[in-house]
């Protein structure tokens, strides 16, 4: 396996990041995850603006773009795969032990795993812990995950795939690694980025192609929802058929099987909406 690292690539075993790097002792860093189809990227556009906006929310140098483009072509035609994980991480680099940065410059890293393609269906449960909507980081995609890690090993325990939190007033927000959306009256509705959750790419595919809505929503709206489903970049759409204890039968409904079928024809209509 190779992999891209600061500038050009290298043989996977031998590839080496700092143990001063910040991404790795303080998590001063920020990515994205990319679906690769036959060594094709999926809306990679959209991430690299993104991981741009991130950056300069994290307060790093803007990443070099055509150098991530290069990066992630290189990977691709190393490690052909039929369906893949293409990783950008961009970090603070190397630098001092506590919180302040170095003056080294960032790293930039890509890299390639071999994925499979999610079930139709799948569990998700709720915990108890929020997203702060008000917060420094809310809104990018950091490298700050191990909230995220102690929710989705809770998910993990219950025979779940996936956690959903809350944000600090209540309202439903997002999973660990997924945007939520539930179906009320017959329409799709999903908690607006004011909520705390990420911008998936995603999820604003799936606005843009379903017409969901972007609503308010309390967290019990999960005990009421005719049907929920998930969006994220390696489940494109993926309907719940049980959220805690309740049971949705038959997922996925006749709303979120639309969806999923819209969302295939158009991705496979253009790599890069």
């Amino acid at each position: 396996m190779k992999l891209w690292l600061d500038g050009g690539l290298q043989d996977i075993k031998s590839a080496r990041v700092s143990v001063f790097d910040h991404g790795l002792t303080v998590g001063d860093g920020i990515f994205e995850t990319v679906k690769a189809v036959d060594g094709r990227p999926f809306a990679l556009t959209r991430h690299l603006d993104r991981l741009t906006r991130s950056a300069r929310g994290l307060g790093l140098p803007d990443p070099d773009l055509d150098e991530v483009r290069r990066g992630c072509a290189a990977v691709l035609e190393a490690n052909p795969m039929s369906l893949g994980r293409l990783r950008i991480t961009y970090t603070g680099g190397h630098g001092p032990l506590g919180s302040d940065r170095g003056e080294h410059g960032p790293t930039l890293v890509v890299a390639l795993g071999e994925t499979q393609r999610r079930p139709d269906s799948t569990a998700v449960i709720t915990v108890p812990w929020t997203r702060n909507e008000r917060g420094a980081l809310t809104g990018l995609k950091t490298t700050s995950y191990a909230e995220n890690v102690v929710a989705l090993a809770r998910a993990h325990q219950q025979g779940a795939s996936e956690a959903l939190f809350a944000n600090t007033v209540g309202q439903l927000c997002e999973g660990t690694g997924s945007n939520v959306f539930v179906v009320l009256d017959g329409e799709i509705h999903t908690p607006p980025l004011a909520s705390g959750c990420l911008a998936g790419i995603t999820r604003a595919l799936t606005v843009e192609w379903t017409g969901a809505k972007e609503t308010d929503l309390p967290l019990d709206v999960l005990e009421r929802a005719e049907e929920v489903f998930l969006t994220s970049t390696l489940r494109d759409i993926q309907a719940v058929h049980r959220v805690d204890e309740r049971e949705l039968p038959g997922a996925p409904g006749p709303v979120t099987a639309k969806a999923m079928r819209v969302f295939d024809e158009r991705s496979g209509d253009d790599l890069d909406p």
